[in-house]
């Protein structure tokens, strides 16, 4: 009996702490000096906090941004004061790794979860032509996304603001449940920062999550 109990062990923790063991990549690529890992650490303004990666990312869109890594803001991470005394520098592009190494990291990342969001709240029915419409305009005129944030225009282009994350093909990038949550109430996972609070009740929030995902070039 005692012999099953050490053999069940060693199987256990053989299996499961290599997934979720830091990865040395984290410390010889130095991803701390740009990205917070836990709530206990200096908040960083130079990459986004990592510690709800599990929560925010796809596993697949981490692995593939790790090895090919594109420029998302366009500005450099800054508070609201400095976005407001135009103190801003242009972002640098990131490191890239390895295919071994982006499936450490990735794998990772996405153990890192923040408890009690909502989840299942955005179903996978697409935005009927009217509701589309409807959306982009609020979208675009009563919350004034593109003010930060790329987006589409009608014929396809790329227009909007850089101080905030491109959202363009973002629904590659995001999960619909982290972005219902930040749309809900982006203080749960930024305290500082210059996403304004919208009072938004479900419906809304849904709606626009929705009309996110869908920002998306032709060949996407």
């Amino acid at each position: 009996m005692r012999m099953i109990v050490s053999t069940l062990l060693l199987w256990y923790f053989g299996s499961v702490f290599p997934v979720w063991a830091e990865p040395a990549e984290i410390s010889n690529k130095e991803c701390r000096s740009c990205h917070r890992f836990s709530l206990n650490e200096k908040y960083s303004k130079k990459g986004p906090d990592l510690f709800y990666a599990g929560n925010k990312y796809f596993q697949i869109w981490l692995e593939n941004f790790l090895q090919s890594p594109a420029i998302i803001r366009e500005l450099a991470y800054s508070s609201q004061s400095g976005l407001l005394e135009k103190k801003t520098k242009v972002n640098r592009p990131h490191i890239f790794l390895t295919k071994g190494e982006s499936k450490r990291v990735s794998n990772f990342l996405m153990t890192l979860r923040i408890p009690d969001l909502e989840v299942e709240k955005v179903d996978n029915k697409p935005l009927s032509s009217s509701e589309q419409a409807r959306i982009k305009i609020s979208f675009e005129r009563n919350y004034g996304c593109i003010s930060c944030h790329r987006a589409l225009n009608l014929v396809g282009r790329v227009r909007g603001g850089v101080s905030g994350p491109s959202l363009v093909n973002s629904g590659l990038r995001l999960n619909p449940d982290w972005i219902f949550n930040w749309l809900k109430n982006p203080k749960k996972f930024l305290s500082e920062g210059g996403m304004p609070l919208y009072d938004l009740n479900e419906e809304t929030a849904v709606l626009i999550t929705k009309y996110i995902v869908s920002i998306r070039t032709k060949n996407k």
